[in-house]
């Protein structure tokens, strides 16, 4: 714009130049060796421009001609150099998309035609590394270290180079010299500090850190984190060696991150060693009400040596007030009242902490407070069975590490204060144990619980044997009639002989009876007191079983319509085969045909088969006494009646 009005200015001048001129006419004369000239006036002045415009002309001609050569070579070097920035560029973009042969490719042109470029060095070198050629990367890089202006870039490759060989010596090395060169460089302050770190090197580490603020790489609330966790780990590995010196850094430590746990922990410990009970006390109050943790809740406890448990109860009761409805502080105050045998305050606890969290620890505290105040063993085992089956308790996790103890850096990386207190990672998405989820998974498993809970007591061994051995353990049996004693006829020693007298012999059973000795008793654990003498008889009591299994299908039919054994009153000699009926009920049973059809069931029957099925609709009483974890009675079968509550702790 400035320009415009310049040139406007300019030409407004000539204008009235020439105006001055057209208005004052004249002439012009010349007289030169004889010669004379006369010309009008703005004839002259026009002829004077017109011989001013010829001789810029020839004489920029003549300029042209003379530097012709080298404006020739002039144009052949740009086109060079914008052929080799084309391969440049087209190799950066190669790098990116990850094809080094290419990127190598046009690296070479680019260096070929880009006389002393770093940009086509740096591409090459880039390119070797994503090629796997590390040998030649690390040539390349070690030259660029002889260039001032590349120098940093060939520090940077040989830091990358390193790390991925596993040196940490040379890494912090280069790293150093980076920072040394470009103070402020991200990537270098960082490795630094981090290197220093891992190697427990707290001062060198809090100075970098220090670096690193002053240059702003990192903001204030950062800062004053990161140097309280060098604090705490400088006097974690001072304490012993030195208290008065691991205090003063833990004092400083828990002033910049007030939430740090571990710092508050060991500041905590350190005074209550040297006696300063209110500044423990003080200093736990303060961590507690923003980051409560189960080390502070013990600190706490434990912060004058010496103290009762009922003093221990009193002061954890007044930090838990400090941040109520918390699952760290109703853990804690459960454990002190375990400690104290308050059993009462240590279940309403726990029932809080089921109701907040019901991680594995709640679980085990409620087997030790029913171990403790009942020595009941059944609570006890189920308790611990939910226990199993609960999430894992929260610890020190950091990038899918999990600690019992808390770390500064991370074992994975190396990042500063990388552990934070939560659940670990494989139970972030564990089942529901809460009361109402086990409430339910409880009473989902009733109907199969009540279907295999036995009707009547299991049949004793005479029973089983006068009901043909076919009454398993927890069968629901029909009443069985008395049986008569059996006159056994020993006809030879070991052998009982058949009675003639018994019309039709009854069919043996699926499951042989229980032996007979030749006294007449049933010897412990189904064998003869005369082993060798039975041994000859057992296999041809198997063969008349197996000659005689059709009629025991229909003995069998006919035993489950009228509920009662088909061989009840039956003897039976030490073969296996019948014998005399005994009893006037036995007589009639033996002279009914085995081959006799079974009658259809009637109503009664029908009826008395579908109790034996467990009817699943309707309702199923629970069959104990009380609940797994109810207290249990004080020793009266009844109890007062209590405001409806928990399920669990009614």
């Amino acid at each position: 714009m400035i320009r415009l009005l310049i040139f406007i200015a300019l030409l407004f001048v000539v204008a009235l130049g020439a105006a001055w001129l057209a208005d004052r006419p004249g002439m012009i004369t010349l007289d030169w060796q004889g010669y004379r000239i006369e010309a009008g006036l703005m004839t002259a002045a026009v002829a004077l421009f017109a011989l001013l415009a010829v001789g810029i002309i020839v004489w920029n001609l003549a300029l042209f001609i003379l530097r012709s050569p080298g404006l020739v070579g002039r144009f052949f070097r740009r086109r060079r150099k914008d052929r080799g920035y084309d391969a440049l560029s087209r190799g950066m973009l190669a790098l990116g998309v990850g094809d080094a042969a290419t990127a190598s490719r046009h690296g070479n042109e680019a260096q070929k035609l880009l006389k002393q470029e770093p940009a086509a060095e740096l591409l090459l070198a880039q390119s070797a590394q994503l090629a796997g050629r590390h040998e030649e990367a690390r040539d390349r890089f070690e030259a660029m270290l002889e260039d001032p202006d590349l120098k940093a870039v060939g520090l940077h490759g040989l830091y990358v180079e390193a790390e991925r060989l596993g040196e940490p010596v040379a890494a912090l090395h280069y790293a150093g010299e980076a920072a040394k060169l470009v103070p402020g460089l991200p990537w270098a302050g960082r490795a630094v500090l981090g290197y220093q770190a891992v190697s427990g090197d707290w001062a060198e580490a809090i100075k970098s850190l220090e670096r690193n603020y002053a240059t702003k790489l990192v903001d204030k609330k950062t800062f004053r984190r990161h140097k309280a966790v060098l604090l705490t780990a400088q006097a974690l590995e001072c304490e012993d060696r030195d208290p008065d010196a691991a205090r003063g850094l833990a004092g400083e430590a828990h002033g910049l991150a007030p939430a740090l746990v571990p710092a508050a922990v060991v500041a905590a410990r350190l005074a209550t060693r040297r006696g300063d009970i209110r500044k423990a006390m003080k200093v736990v109050e303060t961590t507690w009400k923003l980051n409560p943790h189960p080390e502070l809740a013990d600190a706490y406890a434990h912060a004058r040596n010496g103290d009762s448990a009922l003093d221990r109860l009193k002061r954890v009761k007044a930090l838990a007030a400090l941040r109520a409805h918390n699952v760290e502080g109703a853990l804690a105050l459960a454990r002190a009242a375990l400690e104290a045998s308050d059993y009462t305050l240590a279940r309403a606890q726990l029932k809080a902490a089921l109701t907040l969290e019901p991680t594995r620890r709640v679980f085990l505290l409620m087997a030790e407070l029913e171990e403790t105040q009942h020595g009941d063993r059944g609570r006890v085992r189920e308790w611990l069975a939910r226990a199993v089956r609960a999430p894992a308790d929260p610890a020190w996790v950091a990038d899918g590490v999990v600690s019992e103890s808390w770390a500064p850096v991370s074992p994975v990386d190396g990042r500063l204060d990388a552990f934070a207190w939560g659940l670990p990672p494989a139970t972030l998405d564990h089942e529901d144990t809460s009361l109402e989820a086990l409430d339910e998974a409880l009473f989902e498993a009733l109907p199969a619980v009540a279907a295999s809970i036995p009707a009547e007591p299991s049949p004793s061994l005479p029973e089983m044997a006068n009901d043909g051995g076919r009454a398993s353990v927890g069968e629901t049996r029909a009443p069985v009639p008395p049986v008569e004693e059996a006159e056994v006829i020993v006809d030879a020693p070991g052998t009982a002989a058949p009675d003639p007298a018994a019309k039709t012999p009854a069919k043996a059973p699926a499951a042989g009876p229980a032996p007979v000795a030749a006294d007449g008793g049933v010897s412990e654990g189904g064998t003869s007191k005369d082993e060798p003498a039975m041994a000859g008889t057992r296999a041809a009591g198997k063969t008349a079983t197996d000659k005689t299994a059709p009629e025991k299908k229909a003995s069998d039919k006919k035993t489950s319509d009228t509920g009662a054994p088909a061989s009840a009153g039956i003897t039976r000699d030490a073969t296996g085969e019948a014998g005399k009926p005994s009893g006037e009920a036995g007589a009639k049973k033996a002279e009914e045909p085995a081959s006799a059809p079974a009658p259809a069931p009637t109503g009664g029957t029908a009826a008395k088969s579908a109790k034996a099925s467990p009817d699943l609709s309707r309702p199923i009483e629970f069959p104990l006494k009380h609940m797994p974890d109810d207290p249990g009675p004080d020793g009266d079968d009844e109890e007062p009646p209590k405001k409806p509550g928990y399920r669990f702790f009614n």
